[in-house]
């Protein structure tokens, strides 16, 4: 199997030089439609190349395991709190929606005022509470 050769003339009309370009382009198969041996080695490289990807892929997420799950935890904090925000602000839109929000923050505000911060009794039961939450969510010092 040979390459094609093609030959171009180009000529200089001010300068009257003229320059022959000789180029080869190889032919991946041949004329009568058999695969030639150039294009069977790209086949075969291309072939074990596919054979040997879950080996490739396994190998490598066991040797990047953490820094893979790291990165795609970001990846999904990062669309979670996009979505939040685009859900935040579509129920922002709706016209009677987010006077009703501001109404119920505002009510129990005021309840939660009323209930724990105006007496001393409210204020130690409210402090006992964020404690016991704090221990069973850190863990208690005598139990560890």
């Amino acid at each position: 199997m040979e390459p094609e050769l093609q030959k171009s003339e180009y000529a200089d009309a001010g300068t009257n030089m003229q320059a022959e370009v000789t180029t080869s382009t190889p032919s991946l198969s041949s004329a009568n439609g058999e695969d030639s041996p150039e294009w069977q080695q790209l086949l075969e490289q291309f072939y074990k190349i596919l054979s040997d990807l879950p080996d490739y892929v396994g190998k490598f997420y066991g040797e990047y395991r953490q820094p893979i799950v790291t990165a795609g935890l970001i990846i999904a904090a990062f669309i979670s709190v996009k979505l939040v925000i685009a859900l935040l602000i579509a129920i922002n839109e709706v016209p009677l929606l987010s006077p009703i929000f501001e109404l119920v923050g505002l009510s129990y505000s005021g309840w939660f005022v009323y209930r724990y911060l105006l007496r001393v009794s409210s204020r130690k039961e409210l402090s006992s509470r964020v404690g016991d939450l704090k221990d069973q969510v850190i863990g208690n010092k005598s139990n560890t």
